[in-house]
């Protein structure tokens, strides 16, 4: 019997995206991808989402990449012309879900700590979780098994009882792997339709 949701949130219910940036600041769209995929890498942002501080993160690159200065600088400092609006369609089902007052409602997320009280103040519909466990603070991030393990332990939260919604198939991996049944988000219809299928909305 599923009472806990927990909801990813990039991609989920809030639109970041580095592109809404660096189109701004390069004059090509193959540019910009070049950058992104081979400099300021998701890999290299999921380290200051795992905790390290986004001045560390910002100058070891700077180091290793001196000629991209200024659009490395940037990618922290215009950090919130990244971030888009919410997705309305699925902020909507986790408003059903709320209300239905039949499940603890949580987010799981990897962001960093010093970002997130900028979503905070943008999305009213954060205040609607029961918690939400922020990788950057807790210094860990999905997919480790711990990052889960934290928010089940915490909130006494039986993985068997709960329902785990990500877009990203390596985290919907982990968390089945703990035993976590999920969902692989791809659009708000796609989450009723298999929300409707379990019986949950």
């Amino acid at each position: 019997m599923i009472n806990t949701i927990i909801f990813d949130l990039g991609a989920v219910l809030i639109d970041w995206n580095p592109h809404y940036l660096y189109r701004t600041l390069f004059d090509s769209e193959e540019e910009m991808i070049h950058f992104l995929a081979n400099i300021a890498t998701s890999d290299w942002n999921e380290e200051q989402d795992a905790g390290r501080s986004l001045e560390e993160g910002t100058e070891m690159l700077v180091k290793r990449f001196p000629d991209h200065e200024a659009n490395i600088r940037a990618f922290y400092g215009r950090w919130n012309e990244m971030l888009g609006g919410a997705f309305d369609d699925t902020v909507a089902i986790l408003k059903k879900l709320k209300e239905s007052g039949k499940y603890k409602v949580y987010a799981l997320t990897n962001w960093s700590a010093e970002t997130f009280p900028v979503a905070l103040e943008r999305f009213e519909f954060l205040s609607w979780f029961d918690a939400i466990v922020v990788s950057g603070t807790e210094k860990m991030r999905k997919p480790q098994p711990e990052f889960y393990q934290l928010l089940l332990s915490r909130y006494n939260v039986k993985p068997n009882e709960a329902l785990f919604i990500d877009d990203n198939k390596r985290n919907i991996l982990a968390a089945e792997q703990l035993g976590i049944r999920s969902i692989h988000y791809q659009s708000s219809e796609q989450l009723t339709t298999e929300l409707q299928q379990l019986n949950i909305l």
